[in-house]
């Protein structure tokens, strides 16, 4: 139902763009070496797999994240070939829509009417050609030949027309020709998003709206690998020098990598540390930091803990002080990623729905990190900006006004609820809150307090982070405290 529950922390290893947001210009006619990014005989295996990935998110709707990892690892494709390969899938299920457009102009016919499966083809093909700095020629030829090879010479001939048609302009060039006249609509087919989630980012900016194509351009980059260093187990400090990483900006806990395998890191395989973007590291962190009215009397709830990331760093944080967290997931195979997550911390998980959890009311502290569209976190899954629809905010915000409204009920006088999403979008944010406000007679705290020297969180009482401003998804997070 949810961009999170879709598996979020599954995809924090990114995508690698070759123009990290459309800056990539004329590289597609400058030539350049195919064969220094993996040309050779790596050269067809490295595509075949990225085809394999866009076709498995085209018939099965996978999500290129979780296919791409079995099929590196089924073809023995490591080192720099695994990153050409990530680069190719992932950046031409990101930038699809752009991609699309191009390919009708080429070919002269709408999408609609090419097979699927050489439609595959010609995205690899005119994403290397306007969005890498791989060589025109390698681009063109390697993709004819994958046509080839399937379909026969005639198709091939098909696959070479149009992809030396995108290749007679730069990708300036065909955003200049194709996009559409208005300035969201115009950024949006630029930076390869659908025009409602541009604007909704546009509405969720208010004033300073001026900041979409910063903001569109940081989402359509490759995001760093974030780490989260187990309190109680190993410092950021430490872990950043054992992993050759930079210690974070913002969470006391983050370390952030440049690349490569995380799950091969020695802290990650022995629990010490594990992959979590600073962002929700940070919606965990303020949780711990709001102010109760009484003691804290050591129960906390995650009542949307599914994979586990944020329960895991919430028990950590509690086994310090001999507290407690209850963790609520609905999905039993979901439940077990949680496990995984928490073992060996003070964390009891319960395979349960969170609207109607049986749970015994009176907890200090409650997170809601709500499933949502997941607009904030579309950088770190490749294809899902072209998955979504408005129609799909209504039924989620059902969902979240729910959630938060059983969440109320499990909350002690006095105590505090964080409510989050990985979204920007007004509906599954401020409004939400400001239902919850009117209905409950709750207590708004200032959010942005703690968030200690975080700056530019917005004006308040909320908090907003954005991938353009703080190298984080676009948590949004509001602190709400029940009066006593």
């Amino acid at each position: 139902m949810s961009a999170k529950r879709g598996g979020s922390q599954a995809a924090q290893g990114g995508s690698r763009s070759g123009d990290q947001g459309g800056r990539s210009g004329s590289a597609a006619k400058r030539g350049g070496g195919a064969k220094g990014r993996g040309g050779g005989d790596s050269s067809d295996a490295v595509r075949v797999v990225a085809r394999d990935v866009l076709r498995a998110v085209r018939e099965r709707d996978a999500y290129a994240n979780l296919v791409l990892p079995g099929l590196l690892r089924e073809r023995g494709i490591t080192g720099r070939d695994a990153a050409l390969a990530t680069e190719l899938a992932y950046g031409a299920c990101r930038s699809r829509g752009l991609l699309d457009a191009v390919i009708e102009a080429g070919a002269g016919r709408p999408i609609a009417d090419i097979d699927g499966p050489l439609l595959d083809v010609l995205r690899l093909g005119v994403y290397q050609l306007l969005r890498t700095r791989i060589g025109a020629h390698a681009a063109v030829d390697t993709s004819v030949a994958l046509a080839r090879a399937e379909f026969g010479a005639g198709k091939a001939g098909f696959v070479n027309a149009v992809l030396r048609r995108a290749g007679e302009w730069t990708v300036e060039e065909w955003v200049e020709r194709l996009a559409p006249s208005d300035p969201v609509g115009h950024l949006a087919f630029e930076f390869a998003h659908p025009v409602w989630i541009a604007q909704a980012f546009a509405d969720a900016l208010g004033a300073h709206a001026g900041e979409l194509r910063d903001a569109l351009a940081a989402d359509d980059a490759r995001p760093a690998v974030h780490l989260v260093a187990r309190p109680g187990e190993i410092s950021a400090e430490e872990l950043a020098l054992v992993t050759g990483g930079e210690e974070g900006r913002w969470s006391p806990y983050a370390v952030y990598l440049d690349g490569g395998d995380p799950g091969k890191l020695e802290p990650v395989r022995e629990g010490m540390a594990a992959v979590q973007d600073e962002g929700s590291q940070l919606v965990a962190l303020a949780l711990t930091r709001a102010p109760l009215d009484g003691p804290d009397g050591g129960r906390w709830l995650d009542l949307c803990a599914g994979p586990g990331g944020k329960a895991a760093l919430l028990g950590a944080i509690a086994a310090i002080d001999g507290h407690h967290v209850d963790a609520v997931e609905p999905a039993e195979h979901r439940a077990e990623l949680v496990r995984k997550s928490v073992h060996g911390l003070p964390v009891d998980v319960h395979v349960t729905d969170g609207r109607a959890s049986g749970l015994t009311p009176g907890y200090d502290r409650i997170l809601v990190d709500a499933p949502c569209t997941g607009l904030g976190a579309l950088r770190r899954r490749p294809e899902a900006r072209w998955r979504r629809t408005p129609a799909d905010v209504a039924e989620l915000v059902t969902l979240q006004r729910e959630l938060l409204s059983a969440a109320w009920d499990l909350l002690r006088p006095g105590g505090v609820l964080l409510y989050s999403t990985c979204s920007p979008h007004l509906s599954e944010t401020v409004v939400v809150v400001a239902d919850a406000v009117r209905r409950t007679g709750a207590e708004q705290l200032d959010t942005r307090p703690l968030l200690p020297g975080v700056t530019d969180l917005g004006d308040g009482p909320t908090a907003q982070l954005w991938p353009h401003r703080h190298g984080t998804d676009a948590m949004f997070m509001s602190a709400l405290r029940k009066p006593a």
